[in-house]
């Protein structure tokens, strides 16, 4: 019998973030707290920039836009706001936010150590660009390493794709 195998990738999917971003503007458009303080949200090419007159407004955008975010399906770990928070500039405040995609180099050492030390002992695993390929015979093994890295507390969104 062949081997099993899966790819492990952390991938976004564009179109979900889009909808939660038109979402987002639409309610940051209607809510009575957001009138008459400059608050908008918009892609600006491969960022997406929050904007409000106070740090509590950007924040309670950031908040309205991970509530859309989960509602459709995309984890949180994709999101990277960064450490520092909203940042002034003259009289408004204004956060960048930016997706994290692929498992580049010590993301994917990561995961390939934790299946090493953690996982079922006949599965392989091999990192090609920014995604980890599993294999084993067992198909129950695979899925003990997906349930393995679902429970993981990775700082990063992992999916799992082209499970044969």
């Amino acid at each position: 019998m062949a081997d099993s195998s899966m790819d492990i990738v952390s991938k976004v999917d564009r179109q979900e973030v889009d909808n939660a971003l038109n979402q987002t503007i639409k309610e940051v458009g209607q809510r009575y707290d957001f009138r008459n303080v400059g608050a908008s949200i918009a892609w600006s090419g491969e960022k997406i920039v929050m904007i409000a007159n106070s740090e509590e407004r950007v924040l309670a955008i950031l908040d309205v836009f991970h509530t859309k975010l989960i509602k459709r399906g995309i984890s949180l770990k994709a999101i990277d706001t960064g450490d520092k928070g909203p940042q002034a500039s003259g009289k408004e405040y204004r956060l960048e936010a930016t997706l994290k995609e692929g498992l580049a180099g010590e993301n994917a050492k990561k995961v390939t150590k934790i299946i090493r030390e953690e996982g079922p002992k006949g599965v392989k695993t091999q990192i090609t660009g920014d995604e980890v390929r599993a294999t084993s015979k067992s198909r129950d093994d695979l899925q003990a390493v997906q349930a393995l890295l679902k429970g993981a507390d990775l700082d990063f969104a992992v999916q799992f794709t082209n499970y044969r």
